[in-house]
């Protein structure tokens, strides 16, 4: 089960202002990224579930963090039905992202209480995940959308939180565009961890480009 209550995974990522994503089959490289971005100040990673027997990585990586990096929430995304959703709960899940918007995953994680952040990509379907009691809407993918749609839904809505997933960079321009037209947070993957760091094992670089961009985004929202 969840080793962090709703309430404190929603003010985390608030507080933090971007959720890491990353997948990797190999467990041990998996904790050296999990701890990279733990030592840049990150205290939340979304592991994608996408290879075979990715639940078995999550949950190794998931019981490192509850042995050594006190503070670490992990969640889960790349989601398509509940019974995956449910797997990962089971291993200690601490939100449940989902690239499209699901009612019955939505009762899932209601039922045990875990923030649950759907894709969304319209008006409708944004009210939709609300009243199912979605706290973050996921944007994605927000390159095709961009800051302006933000803006948009954010006037007749300032109280939907969103966070854009896909077309975020760690650049002052890419991120200044988002958190001006009022995302909650960001989601970054590729753009945060790379190919490259992976390949070359640069965990040093990874804990120093997390360190940069949460510092990036204290100081962009201190001039709004």
């Amino acid at each position: 089960m969840a080793h962090f209550t709703k309430l404190q995974v929603l003010t985390l990522l608030e507080d933090q202002g971007m959720v890491p994503l990353f997948y990797n089959p190999d467990i041990e490289l998996g904790k050296q990224v999990v701890k990279a971005v733990y030592d840049g100040g990150g205290r939340v990673i979304e592991f994608t579930n996408r290879g075979d027997f990715a639940h078995e990585v999550f949950g190794a990586l998931n019981k490192y963090c509850l042995a050594e990096l006190p503070g670490m929430m992990l969640g889960v995304g790349s989601i398509v039905d509940t019974g995956t959703a449910a797997l990962y709960m089971q291993l200690g899940a601490n939100f449940i992202v989902t690239a499209s918007f699901r009612a019955d995953i939505a009762k899932t994680c209601n039922r045990r209480k875990i923030p649950y952040m759907p894709g969304c990509g319209t008006l409708t379907e944004i009210g939709l995940a609300e009243e199912s009691g979605v706290d973050i809407v996921k944007l994605f993918p927000g390159s095709t959308y961009g800051p302006g749609f933000v803006k948009s839904i954010k006037a007749p809505q300032p109280w939907t939180t969103i966070m854009p997933t896909g077309g975020v960079s760690p650049t002052e321009e890419n991120l200044t565009a988002w958190f001006d037209a009022g995302v909650t947070c960001v989601g970054m993957g590729s753009k945060l961890i790379g190919k490259d760091i992976l390949a070359n094992k640069d965990f040093a670089r990874l804990e120093s480009r997390t360190k940069d961009t949460l510092a990036l985004i204290k100081r962009i929202r201190g001039r709004a």
